[in-house]
């Protein structure tokens, strides 16, 4: 059993408690050797019990599944410790407050708020979905979910989240939380995306009532039973995605959001105030309103048709082919050209593909540059997609030469980081990131390739941009593995391309070997999955001691000259 100041596995000092229940407890931990806190989660192994082994089956589940994902409302798994007599699961620490101990302290939430964070909820459910084969959740409810300071969700507990099994008929185990589970996890037929929008109906109507489904003789009521102000159209929504039938459900998560993000046209009120404007044509000309509204019918008809197609063309399924993929986000660019989702979509595309050369490049700036002047450039959408943008050269462009120059990726991103960059009053949560690129950018711009009118470099430029690098390698640990592994690498890369420079400007190669080593560490503990992320680490750990041996002869040799 570990107890406060205990030293796991020789690193993870523990600091105190922060939660417990059933057969695992959590602490607050502090790694000794990279000076950061992690959350670690104990699990006893104690009796025979069959119920308590499924407990810890179920835990050791989802440490398995946690270290396969990344999304940025998941908590990342960086080390499981399996001892005789418990399991330590080593993840992120979350810092904020569970959604139950919001409603605890200040009752049902506005529908404005509960709306965000259904479509948050919708976006991290949908990505487990995508997962092959998709990854069912199963315990969503208000305390497995934490409101992090700066706004964001993290969903955690996957104590029970399964894998989809296509040819089971039901679910073996019967586990989750009675109240927000649907009939079907009671082992009457498999669970599947379904389930989970049921549960996350039942988050959504407690959210919004205060009523806990948990509550002995709880009996289900539409939520304008208990709140009559709150609209038509979400009372709608959330019934619809708590129907007992699985096929009266919303069908999958692309559904919900656009259910969610278009409540508007079904509401109650817009309707009657739409009435009411068509009565006062009336008074004016019987001719004139005869011409408007059928004038109006098609303009609402043909609205209501390319929204509908919009979000059919960015929510095809994942396993639809790549050609197929890029044409469906191409359309729908062309149906709301300012619209940032169906751009994002096409860089997905493209980053599944693994590849990033002319024929994506030319394909993606054409549009882009067609309808760069649309975009609300102050907007954290348009920072969102410029990132997105600029980690797809810095990460995956390939020249038409066919050869994977750092330099040439550096060169691409540039412009888009300092679009990020040039927005004074910016809310986009990326923005100290992309700051970090756009800074290790420019220098290479600056000092590097730009060969016709070079500066050079001093000491004090070195010495700037290795505390920008000291900054973009904390900042960086909230984004996703394969941008921590990528920035990673492109430092690695720098210190070893400059490794002369810094040394003929007297920059101390104690600091440099140090930040060698953080790499190492850091790209060392992540976890990873994608191959692409697989591949980019295993080349990290590879060329550490090579670089590192380089930058070290750099100095020898220097100081052997000057003897």
């Amino acid at each position: 059993m570990i107890k406060i100041h205990d030293i796991v596995d020789g690193r993870y000092e523990i600091l105190k408690e922060i939660g417990h229940g059933g057969m695992s407890t959590v602490y607050l931990a502090m790694d000794k050797n990279l000076n950061k806190q992690w959350a670690v989660k104990e699990i006893c192994k104690v009796g025979n019990d069959e119920h308590e082994q499924a407990v810890v089956n179920s835990l050791l589940v989802e440490a398995d599944l946690m270290k396969r994902l990344d999304h940025p409302a998941l908590p990342r798994i960086v080390a499981i410790i399996n001892t005789q007599e418990t399991i330590c699961i080593v993840m992120d620490y979350i810092e904020g407050e569970t959604l139950e101990s919001i409603l605890t302290k200040y009752g049902a939430q506005s529908e404005e708020t509960v709306v965000e964070w259904a479509l948050q909820l919708c976006d991290v459910l949908s990505y487990l979905h995508s997962q092959k084969p998709p990854i069912i959740y199963r315990d969503m409810k208000p305390g497995n979910i934490m409101l992090k300071p700066e706004g964001n969700l993290k969903v955690f507990d996957f104590g029970i989240a399964r894998e989809y099994k296509e040819q089971s008929l039901a679910d073996t185990t019967v586990l989750g939380t009675k109240g927000y589970c649907p009939p079907e996890q009671y082992g009457s037929r498999q669970t599947d995306a379904r389930s989970d929008i049921y549960a996350l109906g039942m988050t959504m109507h407690h959210l919004l009532t205060g009523k806990d489904p948990r509550t002995p003789g709880y009996e289900y009521a539409s939520i304008r039973q208990y709140r009559p102000e709150l609209s038509g159209s979400l009372e709608r929504i959330i019934d619809k995605c708590t129907a007992l039938d699985p096929e009266q459900r919303y069908q999958n998560c692309s559904e919900l959001i656009f259910a969610l993000q278009n409540r508007a046209y079904d509401e109650d009120s817009y309707k009657k105030k739409q009435k009411r404007k068509l009565i006062s044509f009336l008074t004016v000309s019987a001719c004139a309103v005869v011409f408007a509204l059928s004038g109006t019918a098609l303009h609402f008809t043909a609205a209501a048709m390319n929204r509908s197609n919009y979000e059919s063309l960015i929510g095809i399924s994942e396993s639809t082919s790549y050609d197929n993929k890029v044409e469906s986000y191409e359309e729908a660019i062309e149906i709301y050209p300012n619209d940032t989702r169906a751009y994002l979509k096409l860089l997905e595309a493209y980053e599944d593909e693994g590849v990033f050369g002319k024929e994506q490049n030319d394909q993606f700036l054409a549009l882009y540059n067609k309808n760069k002047e649309g975009f609300q450039k102050d907007s954290s959408d348009f920072s969102e997609l410029n990132y997105k943008i600029g980690m797809m050269y810095f990460n995956y462009y390939v020249s038409e030469k066919g050869e994977e120059q750092f330099s040439d990726r550096v060169q691409k991103a540039y412009s888009f980081f300092k679009e990020i960059h040039d927005v004074e009053t910016n809310t986009f949560d990326k923005k100290d990131v992309a700051d970090c690129y756009y800074q290790i950018c420019r220098f290479y711009k600056t000092y590097i390739l730009n060969s016709t009118n070079v500066e050079e470099a001093s000491k004090s430029d070195y010495e700037t941009l290795l505390d920008t690098i000291d900054y973009a390698i904390t900042e960086v640990e909230n984004a996703g593995s394969y941008d921590q592994l990528t920035l990673y690498n492109g430092i690695m890369m720098l210190l070893y391309d400059q490794r002369t420079n810094l040394e003929s400007t007297n920059v101390s190669k104690d600091t440099i070997l140090n930040l060698m080593d953080q790499i190492y560490e850091k790209s060392k503990d992540l976890s990873v999955n994608k191959p692409q992320s697989k591949k980019l680490k295993q080349e990290i750990l590879d060329y550490y001691q090579e670089s590192k041996d380089a930058i070290e002869r750099a100095y020898i040799n220097s100081a052997g000259m000057g003897a």
